[in-house]
């Protein structure tokens, strides 16, 4: 299992860098890699992404969400994934988004790449391009979602 840690401050409130997050589709614009995600419902989305030059489809499920909090994730099949992002209020005007990642690296390319920190520059890179869309926006491109999603167990 490698785990990836990564976090980006923004100059934007907490509630909008949370309510762009949640607009789960738009992770292309700002993912590098990530083909297409669907939001199946509340709790589920499917992903498409190219990872280390293959190409990977996979299902996750929401396992918490708690509004301009937390949003925890866990794969239901295919890439073997897990992770959550946290928000952190700055002050009124700015916020902290925090990520951490657990994957199982798959055949060799990924494997290497997991050895050389790829991963991590890759959710570094995410951050800074997710920086620049929140701010460039002023808004999330839609209106966020603000129901919660409570941990199981």
């Amino acid at each position: 299992m490698t785990t990836i840690e990564q976090s980006i401050d923004l100059e934007v409130p907490v509630r909008a860098a949370y309510d762009q997050w949640t607009q789960f589709e738009d992770f292309p614009k700002f993912m590098k890699g990530v083909d297409e995600i669907r939001q199946l419902d509340d709790r589920h989305l499917h992903w498409v992404a190219e990872l280390g030059g293959t190409r990977h489809e996979w299902d996750a499920e929401i396992t918490e969400q708690l509004p301009d909090e937390r949003v925890a994730w866990r794969n239901t099949d295919g890439k073997d994934n897990a992770g959550v992002v946290t928000f952190h209020k700055l002050d009124d005007a700015r916020s902290r988004v925090m990520v951490q990642i657990d994957f199982v690296p798959e055949g060799i390319k990924e494997k290497v790449g997991s050895a050389l920190n790829a991963p991590d520059r890759q959710v570094k890179g995410d951050l800074e391009r997710f920086k620049e869309l929140v701010e460039s926006q002023g808004a999330p491109s839609a209106g966020g979602w603000r129901g919660e999603v409570p941990r199981e167990g």
